[in-house]
């Protein structure tokens, strides 16, 4: 088992709601980006949030504004992901992953250090 691990994932109906958590085992991940991808079947690995260390600062792929939101608890050293109107577009499995240094966004999956082992979610139409 990784620093990352995700849970919450599950199957749901379209319109339905989800929230997805990113526990961090053995290292509190101060001073780290962290951020959630998604890859679907046959798919690239997608962003699509991130929130910066210094300044709390949210950043959302164009797919998932206004639906999804990520959030920090440093005291429970947990990332959450509220997923809300979920669509079957969003159908993938969806990973939490920590890059070091918090002042500047990474959108790219490349720039990312650490990464979950991920957790599937379904939506059905």
């Amino acid at each position: 088992q990784g620093p990352l691990v995700e849970s919450g994932g599950g199957f749901v109906q379209a319109g339905g709601s989800l929230r997805l958590s990113c526990a961090t085992s053995g290292h509190t991940f101060n001073g780290f980006n962290m951020a959630w991808f998604r890859q679907a079947p046959g798919k690239e690995r997608e962003f699509v949030a991130t929130r910066t260390w210094t300044g709390g600062r949210t950043y959302y792929g164009d797919s998932v504004k206004g639906r999804f939101t990520i959030s920090r608890d440093n005291v429970k050293s947990t990332v959450y992901l509220q997923m809300n109107n979920l669509k079957p577009e969003d159908t993938a499995v969806y990973y939490c992953a920590a890059k070091l240094g918090g002042k500047n966004p990474n959108f790219n999956e490349k720039d990312y250090d650490y990464w979950g082992q991920g957790t599937q979610v379904t939506v059905s139409s």
